[in-house]
């Protein structure tokens, strides 16, 4: 009985299972489909291996601002599909090896709490059940369906599920949901030449992002002849028609990505489990209500990104073993990049969040705080690594400093490759550099990543 029991074999799950047999704890994973779970299967990577075939295709047609001369340009979307599916596969069964390596007992199929005492915690998986001492929660997270009429059972409509395990491209596509997901679909579609539109119910796309960097995107967007549309909502569906506040829209396909719910399957056991909007509420040591039960990743309804459940992964680990020192999550310097073309990457605060910051901690108007942060901009151009391979773009790079004392509290960029760079401004508000600290990291040249360094 005295394993650690995991449910869900995503990065938060895998991840666990391995540091904790590394620390020599028995533990059993159980996973109902794949290893790596949505990110792996069905998100993260197969929909960066499509995106990177569709800019290959994109550049190539676009070679001539460069002096290289094609013709006869074409791609062929099964195949990218098929190597979709093999590079998932790869990463999945390196995952498996890495298990196998640390001696995790892994159990394929759905797992179900039977109940639960402080003492133990009984699991019931394939008819067999295991008591365990803790227990791990990584369900994950499942597309969220919003209730529109006409979604439910109608074949026009995907989800991102569906939408990855098509073998052939839609004629034309109809988007709703212009957040991450939404975005990135359009991307592939309209780089594959897809009519796309996108329909988005809040004031613009990507409502969570800097908006300063978020209008360069649309701009750029718009004028390639992506439609996008926001401030609308959609009011039903009927076959390939979409009706909403502002017109009818029609396709051959309706993907609906307006976002993930957490998973509590197999969970029902567990009725006193503290929830807060359908996900189970954790410490900052992941621990729940339940004294032998914790949570890591999408489940926990945080920041729902691979690398953050693989951090909560950690910590619950830790916090399990008693390893010293216990260390929390810096929420606030969890990086983030859209694989838009061109990328979005930030880390920190947005303007837009800055300013409401020390709105509440001054109670004044949005007017009357402008002068407690600085906000520092250049185009992507100061690099000339930058200009040098982004022909005819321009970029952005965005800095938010604390006025008072000069930390950095935020940075936004669009423009590529700023995905591969982003971690160094992660570093400067993780550990609260000031801009004469910032300075003084070396920046090799030339790369794009020197922009900060000019920022500065």
């Amino acid at each position: 009985m005295n394993f650690l029991a995991i449910i869900g074999g995503g990065p938060a799950g895998y991840t666990a299972a391995e540091i904790a047999s590394k620390a020599g704890k028995d533990v059993v994973l159980f996973e109902q489909t794949a290893l790596g779970g949505t990110c792996l299967n069905v998100g993260c990577i197969p929909t960066k291996t499509l995106l990177y075939g569709a800019k290959q295709y994109f550049n190539a047609k676009n070679a001539a601002k460069y002096g290289v001369t094609t013709s006869d340009v074409s791609f062929d979307y099964a195949k990218m599909a098929q190597r979709k599916t093999k590079v998932v596969r790869k990463l999945v069964a390196g995952i498996k090896q890495r298990l196998n390596n640390e001696h995790c007992t892994v159990v394929n199929g759905a797992a179900e709490v039977v109940s639960r005492t402080d003492e133990k915690v009984v699991i019931r998986c394939n008819e067999q059940e295991f008591e365990a001492e803790n227990l791990l929660i990584c369900t994950g997270s499942v597309n969220f369906v919003p209730p529109i009429s006409g979604v439910k059972d109608n074949p026009a409509v995907w989800d991102s599920t569906a939408a990855l395990a098509a073998t052939a491209l839609p004629e034309s596509i109809v988007i709703v949901g212009g957040g991450v997901i939404g975005m990135e679909f359009a991307t592939l579609y309209h780089e594959l030449g897809v009519p796309v539109t996108v329909i988005e119910a809040m004031p613009a796309i990507l409502p969570n992002l800097d908006q300063e960097v978020v209008g360069i995107l649309r701009e750029k967007y718009q004028k390639a002849g992506i439609n996008i549309l926001t401030e609308t909502k959609v009011l039903a569906l009927q076959g390939n028609e979409v009706q909403t506040t502002n017109g009818t829209f029609s396709a051959e396909r309706i993907l609906i990505s307006v976002g993930r719910r957490a998973n509590l399957q197999g969970l029902d056991a567990l009725s006193d489990l503290e929830l807060n909007r359908g996900a189970i509420v954790v410490d900052d040591f992941m621990k729940t209500n339940l004294p032998n039960v914790y949570a890591a990743g999408d489940v926990t309804g945080k920041i729902m990104l691979a690398h953050v459940a693989s951090r909560q992964a950690e910590v619950a680990v830790g916090r399990m073993l008693k390893q010293l020192p216990l260390q929390r999550i810096a929420y606030n310097a969890i990086p983030s990049v859209v694989y838009t073309n061109p990328e979005i990457a930030c880390v920190g605060m947005s303007e837009q969040e800055v300013s409401r910051f020390y709105q509440d901690m001054e109670g004044k108007s949005a007017e009357e705080v402008r002068d407690k942060y600085e906000v520092r901009t250049l185009p992507m151009t100061y690099s000339g690594r930058f200009v040098a391979e982004n022909e005819g773009e321009t970029g952005l790079c965005k800095m938010l400093i604390d006025k008072r004392q000069q930390t950095v509290l935020g940075v936004h960029m669009i423009g590529n490759p700023c995905s591969e760079f982003v971690a160094a401004a992660s570093f400067a508000v993780r550990m609260g550099y000031t801009v004469s600290e910032f300075k003084q990291v070396v920046f090799p040249h030339p790369t794009v990543s020197e922009i900060l360094k000019e920022l500065l």
